[in-house]
């Protein structure tokens, strides 16, 4: 039903690139590429070759050479004509504002990606530049109104028999029933994008679906050992692969599982690893969930009370700024099990947003 997991985003020269190849060599050939069509005047190629660069870096968590790579590829495919190449820069540009925790541009830049995929007839990144709404909603909470775009996604990618997005979408909707309490069928989802992942040769796709039976393992049945070691096969493809941002979640996931296992040195660790990695990354929403795990593990290993209560404080408020729902409501029920209730708002001021999760 399901060929062989292929990269998109690889193109031109670089279409011989496998899914599974580690980033470090992704780039290395991309900038080769790059260089070699800026030389000969080739906006078209340089444009494809760019765009592998730009995803290399994002991926590496090198948000600055990200940035300057997905526009340079959007204006070399611009000086080229190709409206294509075009929206696949933009996709990028959009996915890499979503990591920044800058929604609100990531979505801007994301339905002008899907648009101009529509125009150039380009239906791959079309559902690409879709699937990244989805996901951006997703993580900001919004179940209800990407929920029906994620199905929708999934039957599309079914229907077409594409390994990587299938499992991309069943992720996602299993991370939503995981989210409002639905462990069965989150872990059932889960279950399935591990499937098709392994026999499609999707390893980044697999490791994720890994993380995410950890976590429903960890949650649902409380089997820490299990969780674990679902998390150690995970990482390691994550380290063959030199997928950064991946390894921080499964970094900062471990810490979750020890955490509920009552070991709370050992996940203050974890934390405290994960959240060094966020940050080198400049990853805002990962960065926020480390250090909410972090605070309630010192505050179990007898962090004073009031300091606790000020770094609570003080994620409510960035979870406010970047509008993660239900990590806001993390931080809420926090503060309600130390004792730290945040202070009642002042007449006439808005309510703090409610909030969720992420990979």
């Amino acid at each position: 039903m399901y060929g062989k997991a292929f990269a998109p985003e690889y193109q031109g020269a670089l279409t011989t690139l496998s899914v599974n190849s580690s980033l470090t060599d992704v780039l290395a050939a991309g900038t080769e590429q790059l260089r070699s069509a800026e030389r000969a005047g080739q906006h078209q190629e340089a444009a494809r070759s760019g765009l592998a660069v730009a995803e290399a870096h994002r991926r590496l968590g090198r948000i600055g050479e990200a940035d300057r790579a997905w526009k340079a590829s959007y204006r070399a495919a611009r000086a080229a004509g190709d409206v294509g190449a075009m929206a696949w820069a933009l996709w990028s540009g959009g996915t890499l504002a979503r990591q920044r925790g800058a929604f609100a541009l990531a979505r801007r830049l994301l339905e002008l990606a899907a648009e101009l995929g529509e125009r150039g007839g380009d239906v791959v990144v079309r559902g690409y530049s879709l699937a990244g709404l989805a996901e951006t909603g997703r993580i900001q909470g919004d179940y209800e109104a990407v929920g029906r775009l994620h199905e929708q996604l999934l039957a599309e990618a079914r229907r077409r028999g594409e390994a990587r997005h299938t499992v991309w979408a069943l992720e996602g909707i299993a991370q939503i029933h995981r989210n409002t309490g639905s462990y069965d069928t989150a872990y059932a989802l889960f279950e399935e994008a591990a499937q098709i992942a392994g026999r499609a040769d999707d390893r980044r796709g697999h490791a994720w679906a890994l993380r995410g039976l950890a976590d429903v393992v960890s949650v649902r049945d409380g089997d820490a050992e299990r969780a674990l070691a679902l998390l150690s096969e995970a990482e390691r493809t994550c380290r063959a692969m030199n997928l950064s941002s991946a390894l921080a979640y499964n970094h900062k996931m471990r810490g979750n599982v020890l955490y509920r296992a009552g070991r709370h040195a050992e996940a203050r660790e974890l934390y405290e690893q994960a959240l060094a990695e966020f940050r080198a990354m400049s990853e805002p929403r990962g960065e926020a969930l480390a250090r909410l795990g972090l605070a309630k593990s010192r505050a179990h290993l007898g962090r004073d009370r009031s300091e606790t209560a000020a770094e609570l404080a003080d994620l409510v408020r960035v979870l406010d700024r970047l509008g993660l729902r239900h990590a806001r409501e993390m931080v809420a029920r926090a503060q309600e099990e130390f004792g730290t209730p945040e202070e009642p708002e002042e007449s006439g001021t808005p309510g703090a947003v409610r909030a969720e999760s992420v990979r």
